[in-house]
């Protein structure tokens, strides 16, 4: 029978001493270190319950089992146990599917019930290859690599034919441990049992001395762990292995090539993230960030450009544009931008020069027109200007004469006619209207003297006709002579 891995390895220790040399002191006592961990299995206890089992030895057969499962690490993902019972009929107690903790197991173990009939130990094994062993029971599929173990415990000759069952149970990947008590028929469990036969048979004398092999079971499913014993070199995580170990580091580092020690990976240096712009290594792992003016999506990849002016934390007067990631202030039409680059001003276009109005150019919100000066008016170019002829308009208030002036008009009269203080209307002209004060005192003076001329006259004038009728008179007398 081939030795526990831990016992050889202290035969090959003793086997390296000089000869002669004093055995090793024994080392100080320690507490007691777990370097042995069970290796995951889908195991089956199947244990016989017929009529030659008395109910006090079958309680010691359940003491058993609870103990073995104590020295297992049960779980869904470690060893799963189930219990299969048998006499002339078998009975499923709980299959691979159904338990994943101690308490719970050893509890169901403690509510088993002796069948007390024959002994249909080939029945058993053909039940627990079909039934109990199948992946909707709770077996994992072959491909995982999890060892099938079935435990068979009977203390009598099965009344079935178990050969034949027994090899096509193991070509299925069953293997089969044979443990026999008291009247046992050694014969039937060396045909169950799988090979090496010493490895895979166990006998006892009695029910009372069944528990020895709790230890022997639980060095047969033992992986030691090196770990644990704490003589590893890995840096970070020491990974038993079948009576060895290997290192491996935590998530986010890399085995170094002297593969013991770990570095850091470059996660984004791998290429194997999915950030669609920037990816930040991060503590064992990477994030995705966004380059400037880009902010990240839900899905924590992606980015969107941001739209900063809808965010509203910019701080333009007018208008705010949108600008690769950024902004920039613009202003209304009409309106130009300050140096602050922010605010913004009503632009004095007629200032700048850059109008082409004739005579005058007025400011129009943001814009510009043109207008001329009093007494000119805007011609259809809406730029060039031409004098207004007023009195042609028609619309001066002249009541006899309109005369245009330079942009504007004035009044005056016809000839006889005076303009009136209102230098609108007009009166008709008077000859004493026509002189003044100093001009009329002459008047009087010379009417005065042209009325003494004209009474010197009329007395010459009368004395001129005496003279005449007597001159035309002596004529008369001449002539008739």
């Amino acid at each position: 029978m081939q030795l526990p891995l831990p016992l050889r390895l202290l035969g090959c220790l003793a086997l390296l001493l000089p000869p002669g040399s004093p055995a090793p002191a024994p080392a100080p006592a320690q507490p007691a270190v777990h370097t042995c961990k069970s290796r995951p299995l889908d195991l089956v206890f199947i244990i016989d319950s017929s009529r030659s089992v008395r109910v006090e030895e079958f309680e010691k057969v359940k003491i058993f089992l609870s103990k073995m499962i104590d020295t297992l690490d049960v779980g869904e993902r470690a060893t799963r146990v189930a219990v299969l019972n048998y006499a002339s009929t078998v009975n499923i107690e709980f299959p691979l599917r159904t338990y994943f903790d101690k308490a719970s197991m050893k509890e169901a173990v403690s509510r088993i019930e002796p069948l007390s009939a024959g002994t249909m130990t080939g029945l058993a094994i053909q039940t627990a290859m079909e039934e109990v062993f199948a992946e909707e029971a709770g077996a994992r599929p072959s491909s995982l690599n999890i060892p099938k173990v079935a435990i068979i415990v009977t203390d009598g000759h099965p009344q079935d034919q178990v050969q034949e069952i027994a090899d096509r149970a193991q070509a299925s990947g069953i293997e089969i441990y044979a443990v026999g008590v008291g009247r046992a028929d050694i014969q039937s469990l060396r045909l169950m049992a799988s090979e090496p036969l010493d490895e895979h048979v166990s006998y006892v004398e009695t029910y009372d001395v069944i528990g020895k092999l709790t230890s022997k079971f639980k060095e047969t499913f033992c992986d030691v762990d090196m770990c644990a014993l704490g003589t590893h070199d890995c840096e970070q995580v020491c990974v038993s292995t079948n009576g060895s170990y290997t290192c491996d580091c935590y998530e986010g580092f890399t085995l170094n090539p002297d593969r013991k020690s770990c570095s850091r990976v470059d996660v984004c240096g791998l290429g194997t993230h999915d950030c669609e712009q920037v990816c930040v290594n991060a503590d064992r792992s990477f994030r995705c960030d966004c380059y400037k003016g880009y902010t990240l999506n839900p899905d924590r990849k992606t980015c969107s450009r941001v739209d900063v002016c809808a965010l509203g934390t910019h701080d333009c007067e007018q208008l705010c544009v949108n600008a690769n990631g950024s902004f920039r202030c613009d202003c209304y039409e009409g309106y130009t931008l300050n140096p602050d680059k922010k605010t913004c001003s009503r632009p004095n276009i007629c200032a700048l020069g850059t109008h082409d109005c004739q005579q005058i150019c007025l400011n129009i919100d943001g814009s510009y027109g043109c207008d001329c000066y009093e007494g000119y008016t805007l011609n259809p170019d809406r730029k060039t200007c031409s004098r207004v002829d007023a009195c042609a308009q028609g619309s001066h208030d002249c009541q006899q004469v309109c005369v245009n002036t330079d942009g504007s008009y004035s009044c005056d009269c016809y000839e006889g006619f005076t303009l009136n203080p209102d230098k609108k209307t007009c009166s008709r002209v008077t000859p004493s209207s026509l002189l003044t004060t100093e001009e009329s005192c002459k008047c009087e003076a010379l009417i005065t003297f042209q009325n003494t001329i004209t009474s010197f006259l009329e007395t010459l004038s009368t004395k001129h006709i005496l003279l005449s009728h007597i001159i035309f008179s002596i004529a008369t007398i001449l002539d008739s002579s």
